[in-house]
């Protein structure tokens, strides 16, 4: 129902289902998985119609008690459906290519065939100087006169007769840009000479410093060494944000609902069709789109789900998700009977609303602190790789779920296993030292919260990883985040690398990083990182993705569709959700909220 297959595998057979929502029936039909039967959707449908119009009045007088307790004889409808449905494939014969007698290409002559440079372009000049002036005319004639008197090596009369006339308007062209030319050189010579005489002089500027010395940073910090490195002073308000929030808690996504306005469009609306058609059209206006118990159809609902599926894409979901989640509304709500007093608009609305909470909604809850607190037990190192495309903000979420590790009392140990963007240790090294000084030693009985392990650029980040690890577990730190290195999902060597650094390591999750202002990309980046894990994997069950980091959601206003192309596309969760630059703008997945700003007109 998820993604609109109406198909299930279980060990060498396959399933396929139709279902009735008017009598509530559903009809399977099973077979072999290696055979391919291309006549098994048309077996389903067929059936499904017979034994419908067949039993209807039974249905419809009996209703589900009629079900239970009647005898269906259908061997013998079903058995000749199945023949007719075999046969239907096998008169189909396999098309044949045509024969070059039959293709237009050869009803076409040689000479038809054959182009000559230069006829179109010559008939367009042709046609425009049809159209123009008596006076281009005149000047054509008039400057070939001009244009002799001006070359050093006269020409004869019999050449000058031999132009044609699209060499006279070339010539014509040359003269008046050659004096237009002369004109405009002799109107800006005096501007090089007065800036040759004014010169070149450097800004200073108001708050700068014209002293080197003062802006070298070089030698401030050996690489690897965080007690060379100066404490910086920092102003702890703007690196948390909100003060008053409650310590170590990770809030929800807030929900604002829109009753009061869509209140406010019910009491509007119906004063609109009053004053133009009087009470009568008024009324009429208020049941227009109302459905009194029918069974809806497919035609009744192809423009309310047409709407709703460009609603959807206009939103940042992914096109091809938003068809097969309109197509799996679709199947879900034919045939059902709708009340009296209830629009086709608001059934789909409501149908297609549930389905996106239900996607939301993950199917194995990740419950970080639950698993950090089981590693403790086993006096292991909880280990977090984050992995992504480049510039999502892997480092800085790393050091927000840093902080929010640590204000439940965890130690980190940060692996800066980016090797490769310069300037990636160097950030880290930063949030670490931030981080010490939000929460210093003294604080927490002389125990340093948050360390950084780092080798210094081009080293294999696998190795980083493994001994970061090893680190951990010898110093009794709680957790382990490793920061890899952002990459395409087309680079099929770096793609590789991470494979490997996840399969020799076996961290215990694997957080992809992907940022919410994507629509279409999300899905291809999902995807085929998932398929890379499992494609360069050595072990028997390849570990891929275990859940999701949804970054820059404060940049996206209501066009939250990404949320919904990534679930959609894994079936993983959405563990943490980054909502501003300060450590504490990290949130929780809110479903309902997730869809209320998605729905939103």
């Amino acid at each position: 129902e998820r993604g609109g297959n109406n198909s299930f595998t279980h060990e060498a057979l396959t399933l396929k289902y139709k279902l009735d929502n008017q009598f509530e029936l559903v009809f399977v039909v099973g077979f072999q998985k290696i055979l391919t039967l291309t006549y098994v959707d048309k077996l389903i449908d067929d059936v499904h119609k017979e034994f419908r119009d067949k039993y209807r009045n039974e249905f419809q007088q009996k209703g589900t008690l009629g079900l239970l307790n009647g005898t269906f004889d259908f061997k013998d409808d079903f058995m000749r459906l199945l023949r007719d449905a075999e046969e239907s494939s096998k008169v189909r014969a396999p098309t044949v290519m045509k024969t070059f007698e039959q293709s237009l290409k050869s009803q076409k002559t040689v000479k038809c065939m054959i182009e000559t440079r230069g006829e179109k372009p010559k008939e367009k000049v042709k046609n425009k100087k049809n159209k123009g002036s008596k006076k281009e005319g005149t000047e054509a004639v008039a400057a070939p006169g001009k244009a002799s008197a001006g070359d050093k090596q006269p020409s004869a009369a019999g050449e000058k007769e031999e132009l044609t006339k699209d060499e006279i308007l070339q010539k014509n062209r040359e003269e008046f840009f050659k004096r237009h030319m002369k004109a405009g050189e002799k109107s800006r010579s005096p501007k090089p000479e007065a800036q040759k005489e004014k010169g070149k002089k450097p800004r200073v500027w108001d708050l700068g410093n014209s002293n080197a010395k003062v802006l070298d940073y070089s030698n401030s910090a050996t690489n690897g060494s965080a007690e060379a490195c100066p404490v910086e002073e920092f102003d702890p308000d703007i690196a948390l944000g909100d003060r008053n929030r409650e310590p170590g808690r990770l809030y929800d996504l807030e929900y604002e609902s829109d009753d009061e306005a869509e209140e406010e469009k019910v009491i509007q609306n119906p004063s609109k069709p009053s004053a133009k058609k009087g009470g009568l059209g008024g009324m009429f206006g208020m049941l227009k789109g109302l459905v009194g118990s029918k069974s809806l159809t497919r035609e009744d609902m192809d423009p309310v789900l047409e709407k709703m599926k460009d609603h959807l894409i206009a939103k940042n979901v992914a096109a091809e998700i938003a068809v097969q989640l309109c197509e799996s509304v679709a199947k879900k709500l034919e045939g059902k009977v709708m009340g009296t007093f209830t629009t086709v608009t608001s059934t789909v609305k409501q149908a297609l609303q549930e389905a996106l909470v239900q996607i939301l909604q993950p199917q194995r809850r990740v419950d970080v602190l639950r698993d950090v607190m089981d590693a403790q037990r086993h006096r292991r190192p909880y280990v977090v790789t984050f992995c992504g495309v480049n510039g999502v903000g892997k480092s800085t979420n790393l050091a927000k779920i840093s902080f929010w590790l640590i204000e439940n009392g965890f130690s980190v140990l940060i692996a800066a296993c980016d090797t490769f963007r310069a300037g990636a240790v160097e950030q880290l090294r930063t949030h670490t030292r931030r981080l010490n000084a939000l929460h210093p030693p003294e604080s927490h009985g002389g125990r340093t919260m948050v360390q950084l392990y780092e080798k210094g650029y081009g080293k294999d980040a696998a190795g980083i990883a493994m001994e970061a690890i090893s680190y951990a577990r010898n110093q009794g730190f709680d957790v382990v985040l490793v920061d890899t290195a952002g990459r395409m999902q087309d680079n099929a060597p770096l793609m590789t690398a991470l494979a490997k650094l996840i399969a020799v390591n076996a961290p215990d999750l694997v957080l992809f990083v992907g940022e919410a202002l994507v629509g279409n990309e999300a899905v291809d980046q999902l995807v085929k990182f998932n398929k890379a894990l499992a494609d360069h994997s050595m072990a028997q069950t390849p570990r891929l993705i275990d859940g999701i980091v949804l970054t820059k959601f404060d940049t996206i206003d209501d066009k939250v569709g990404a949320a919904i192309s990534m679930t959609y596309i894994t079936s993983k969760p959405i563990v943490f959700v980054g909502t501003g630059q300060t450590y504490c703008d990290l949130r929780s997945l809110n479903a309902k909220a997730v869809v209320a700003a998605l729905m939103k007109a």
